[in-house]
């Protein structure tokens, strides 16, 4: 395992991490040379069908590939059926705690938003793990907000451990934490580890993180290296859409993507690009960094293009009419039913999977509020399968330990 250490210049992380070699990505350059290209360039890549490098990414995601749309969402379309067959995996998220140390100006869970401050005990979480299962879940992704006092001390590992026997898979969204602190957690049965960078432009995270422990931007950036030194199988990254230019965001994340697929090569990788919401605290996206449906859908394109192993997710965060269209086109995750507030299943209605009071603790109210029913529904409408579960714990347990005597 490695030696804890958090730094937060790039210049001081370890050899071989991805921050390290952030600190030499032409990432405004490429920014840049996107925006200028031209549809030779664009149809020089289409006539390949695939990317090859970043600099065929930034050309798939410049104003120009937007006339080219069709073609890209055409070979997308190929690729992820080729590599995925056609399937969506679906997972819901339960919030543990919106109790948070940081100051975040675009989160809802920012320290001093005035929201009831909330943290559901473990009998509380496998309640809620058995109404998400009633409704057909069997993947799980646990979400905090970043605390010691109330996340911590072995409170997650017994989360993980008491509703693995409803939740066959059970993946976690956590404040980073070193590689030992997350090897009990995968200990106790999570496979995935999901972290998004928010923004990998610094002087914009700089500014957005004013304090507590996520003040450390190359140290978070390494956080899925950590998580697979510690044994996950599955590493999520992705970034805030509406912080910084998307473009330059978009070439971030594929960047990184290539490094872990290069270096933690026995995980899954997948990513996902969530488009800013209003929160708590009155914070709204930046208007002068949105980005249109019809951008994500050429971005998702590109992404898929350049790595056609990694899976791409899309959250309740975007509106039906956007999830809808886009199923067939290079998404292999989807949420549904969401509820950002600790505890917030409670006070839903099992048969609607409708909310039935206000939800003042959550973290951002979600888009899509249909119930997963309805969006399984959907994903068979297109011909492909809605997938409730996809792995078990005993496909990575050794037989022998199985049959050893206690």
């Amino acid at each position: 395992m490695s030696t804890p250490r958090k730094y937060h210049e790039c210049q001081d992380a370890p050899v071989g991490t991805f921050s390290e070699a952030f600190a030499r990505l032409p990432l405004e350059r490429l920014a840049e040379q996107s925006r200028q290209a031209d549809l030779a360039r664009v149809d020089a890549v289409l006539r390949r069908g695939q990317a090859r490098t970043l600099e065929d990414f930034a050309a798939l995601i410049s104003p120009a590939a937007g006339e080219r749309i069709e073609q890209m969402a055409a070979h997308s379309q190929r690729i992820t059926q080729r590599f995925f067959g056609k399937a969506v995996r679906l997972f819901a998220p339960m919030y543990l705690s919106n109790e948070c140390v940081n100051v975040c100006k675009y989160c809802g869970f920012s320290r001093h938003n005035d929201i009831p401050r909330i943290t559901i005990p473990v009998s509380k979480v496998v309640e809620q793990a058995e109404r998400l299962a009633r409704q057909g879940f069997r993947s799980l992704l646990l979400v905090a907000g970043e605390h010691p006092k109330w996340v911590s001390n072995g409170y997650v590992a017994e989360c993980i451990k008491r509703t693995l026997p409803i939740m066959p898979a059970v993946s976690i969204e956590l404040g980073p934490m070193e590689a030992p602190d997350y090897a009990h957690l995968v200990e106790a049965g999570a496979e995935a580890l999901l972290v998004y960078q928010e923004t990998y432009y610094q002087p914009t995270y700089e500014e957005l993180h004013t304090a507590g422990p996520k003040k450390y931007f190359a140290w978070r950036m390494d956080t899925p290296e950590r998580g697979y030194e510690a044994g996950f199988r599955r590493l999520g990254i992705g970034a805030l859409l509406g912080l910084h230019d998307w473009r330059y965001e978009a070439l971030a994340v594929a960047a990184h993507a290539q490094h872990l697929l290069r270096k933690c090569w026995k995980a899954q990788v997948s990513v996902s690009l969530p488009r800013m919401r209003p929160a708590a605290g009155g914070w709204q996206p930046n208007t002068d960094y949105l980005m249109s449906d019809r951008e994500l859908v050429q971005t998702i394109a590109a992404l898929r293009m350049l790595l056609p192993h990694v899976g791409i997710t899309i959250s309740t965060r975007e509106p039906p009419s956007l999830r809808n269209g886009i199923v067939p086109l290079g998404v292999t995750l989807m949420s549904a039913g969401a509820s950002t507030e600790p505890g917030g299943y409670d006070h839903f209605d099992e048969n609607q999977w409708t909310p039935t009071k206000e939800q003042p603790g959550e973290q951002f109210h979600i888009a899509d509020e249909r119930s997963p029913a309805q969006i399984a529904a959907m994903i068979r409408s297109h011909g492909y399968e809605a997938v409730w579960k996809d792995f078990d714990q005993a496909l990575v347990t050794d037989p022998s330990r199985e049959l050893a005597p206690a």
